[in-house]
């Protein structure tokens, strides 16, 4: 399969060797820009790119002013690197079209399996768009599901979750690797917070909701032996 080609753009040669190689052992082509202005020329020119990291402070064309221009074109994914933690930034960055913001010091771990889910979200993995078990579809691309043929609203965070256990469903799964795969490392307070959108998850599936079954001290499991 052809590496998928990541643009990391920032003023700071240190900061983008750093990214470019934790991003190049997971397998990505990397490319280089160290302003914005030569982020643009390097996206028009390249068409290919499957995702940008994006410095906010740099000379000439600053993160904001790349990113509108980029949107201009495209809808690539984009994080946004920041040495600020300003709520108002963050608001910013999202109405612009930002996939994700991240506050430097960042762990460059935690960068690469941001940038992992994102492309998971986005279907650029390779990942089957359409996963199924004890009857319920999930459609990623429609971002839909159904239940023995009936469509059912969840909420961005339910679909996540829901896409999570059928894809790795009769195996027992802790909420902490639920917190690292479906929350993405970005959460806040205890990792009970996934037993209340389980909960709620559970009410919405219906009958099929006893499906997610609970392994007390763990996390959860979803069980389809009986059904399919």
């Amino acid at each position: 399969m052809e590496r998928l080609k990541i643009l990391v753009v920032d003023d700071e040669a240190r900061m983008r060797k750093l990214v470019k190689d934790f991003l190049s052992k997971s397998g990505y082509e990397v490319l280089e820009a160290e302003d914005g202005s030569r982020a643009v020329d390097i996206f028009l020119e390249q068409k290919d790119i499957a995702l940008i990291i994006l410095d906010v402070m740099m000379p000439l064309m600053d993160g904001w002013e790349t990113c509108r221009e980029i949107r201009r074109y495209s809808k690539v994914p984009i994080i946004m690197l920041t040495a600020k933690s300003d709520e108002k930034d963050e608001l910013l960055g999202f109405q612009l079209g930002v996939d994700e913001y991240i506050t430097k010091p960042f762990s460059p771990k935690i960068l690469v399996a941001r940038v992992e889910a994102i492309l998971r979200r986005t279907n650029q993995l390779g990942t089957e768009e359409r996963v199924e078990a004890g009857g319920i579809v999930i459609d990623k691309s429609a971002h839909s599901v159904t239940i023995d043929g009936e469509l059912i609203e969840l909420s961005y965070k339910e679909f996540e979750l829901l896409t999570y256990f059928v894809e790795n469903k009769g195996i027992a799964l802790s909420r902490e690797k639920i917190l690292n795969n479906v929350w993405n490392y970005d959460y806040f307070g205890d990792a009970r917070t996934i037993d209340t959108h389980v909960k709620k998850l559970r009410s919405k599936m219906g009958e099929k909701g006893d499906l997610i079954k609970t392994i007390w001290g763990m996390g959860y499991k979803l069980s389809v032996e009986n059904v399919e």
